[in-house]
């Protein structure tokens, strides 16, 4: 479990059939634009889920905020999956990708930043990671700047096959140290994670 601000947030392994409307209805919200799956139904979204959990390369997770279902992750070898042949890929990258659910209700100041310092210490301490690799659409400005925040380091614009179609992307790695040094990362336990 990671202590930020009052929040106790885990990571458990994607079920599709239990995750797949929950998630889909987080896609279909304007704040997940750059996820590209605006119009996808539920069975789509099982779909997807199967994909990934049938990929030896990909693992999907669903976050738990205070026990409730707040973000879904992805991780991924990127010298397998989706950056095979743009990025460097070195022993110890990990792929990453974060969706924090929109908004309900009165919003909690410091949510995103935890969910955002959880998934990274997750990436590190759960998975082993060495670097963690991501690559938003350049045009994500908001994304662009809490990577900057938690350590990342912007390389270049790529151009990287997503889905299906072709999306403009800013490549950025972060180091285990830069993560460290960063202003997401604040003194916690390890994340609380698993396959269950």
């Amino acid at each position: 479990m990671i202590v930020s601000t009052d929040l106790a947030i885990a990571l458990i392994a994607a079920d599709p059939q239990r995750d797949a409307a929950v998630l889909r209805a987080w896609l279909a919200d304007p704040h997940s634009a750059f996820w590209g799956m605006g119009d996808v139904d539920t069975a789509g979204v099982v779909a997807y889920l199967d994909s990934i959990l049938a990929h030896p390369a990909q693992d999907a997770w669903l976050g738990l905020v205070d026990g409730i279902p707040t973000f879904y992750a992805e991780t991924y070898d990127p010298s397998r999956v989706l950056l095979t042949g743009i990025h460097d890929a070195i022993p110890g990258d990990l792929g990453m990708h974060v969706l924090i659910s929109p908004p309900i209700g009165e919003p909690r100041h410091g949510l995103t930043d935890a969910v955002f310092g959880a998934v990274m210490a997750w990436c590190f301490e759960g998975l082993g990671a060495q670097r963690v690799v991501v690559e938003p659409d350049a045009r994500n400005d908001r994304i662009r700047t809490k990577n900057v925040r938690a350590g990342f380091t912007e390389l270049r614009e790529v151009a990287v096959d997503d889905g299906g179609h072709t999306k403009t992307a800013m490549l950025s790695v972060c180091t285990r140290a830069a993560f460290a040094a960063s202003e997401l990362a604040e003194t916690h336990d390890p994340v609380r994670g698993g396959r269950a």
